[in-house]
């Protein structure tokens, strides 16, 4: 086997755009999710339950240790639905929840990853991130301010590797608006609690969303990434926000 690609929230969304449009052939793709992959393996993970996160680890380790292969891919692309909505009016135990699953979570992943590489193959971490660090969207703050912070991670990580001049490369990938259950979700929200919600549903009616395939391809074929660009953008935001 010449390529592993582990992709997390592989089964629907953004991260079924991945693992279906992997540019390599015979590549052993992995689902980290909470649900089984009809289409591929499956190794359990959810960024709620840090028990999951350490089985994760140890998958990273069991299959790098001796991997003779050409390169190793991780894609943390999974995203724990949280409380959506104005600081201070979400209950304080789900605002919790949702900042751990969404910050905490993928960083501890992605690290797991980085440790578990070895010399002597490529090896790449794709770390999603969004528009939303670079805009205060009203009823977003714990979502917005969990992605900065995931950014702020990968451009000291990319330093970091970059000083070892050694791999794996790491890359932020803010991959735009795309028509995900999620977002559909999230365009029929309150809109007294989040603030582009009509924006949302908006873009939704009339197509400005990439569909998960297109913004998948899109950003496989950017990686890996320019040497010096520890994040890449691609898209917009729905128009009016």
């Amino acid at each position: 086997m010449e390529t592993v690609v582990w992709i997390s929230g592989a089964t629907q969304g953004l991260g079924l755009g991945f693992a279906r449009n992997a540019p390599y052939t015979n590549a052993r793709i992995i689902s980290l999710s909470r649900r089984s992959h009809p289409d591929f393996e499956t190794v359990h993970f959810d960024l709620t339950d840090p028990f999951s996160w350490d089985a994760v680890s140890e998958h990273f380790e069991s299959v790098l240790r001796d991997f003779q292969g050409k390169r190793a891919i991780f894609i943390q692309n999974a995203y724990s639905p949280g409380p959506s909505g104005i600081t201070g009016e979400v209950p304080t135990n789900l605002y919790r929840a949702s900042l751990s699953a969404n910050f905490v979570g993928p960083l501890a992943v992605g690290e797991a990853f980085i440790r578990a590489v070895r010399p002597g193959y490529e090896a790449g971490l794709v770390m999603l991130s969004s528009h939303g660090v670079l805009n205060a969207f009203e009823g977003y703050a714990a979502y917005s301010s969990a992605k900065a912070g995931i950014e702020q991670w990968v451009r000291t990580v990319h330093a970091e590797r970059q000083w070892r001049n050694q791999g794996p490369w790491v890359v932020g990938v803010r991959p735009g608006f795309i028509d995900t259950a999620t977002t559909r979700a999230e365009a029929l929200g309150d809109p007294n609690q989040v603030r582009i919600v009509p924006q949302l549903k908006r873009g939704i009616e009339v197509k400005e969303a990439l569909d998960i395939d297109t913004a998948a391809r899109a950003i496989w074929e950017a990686l890996p990434p320019p040497k010096g660009e520890p994040i890449l953008t691609f898209g917009d935001q729905p128009s009016g926000s």
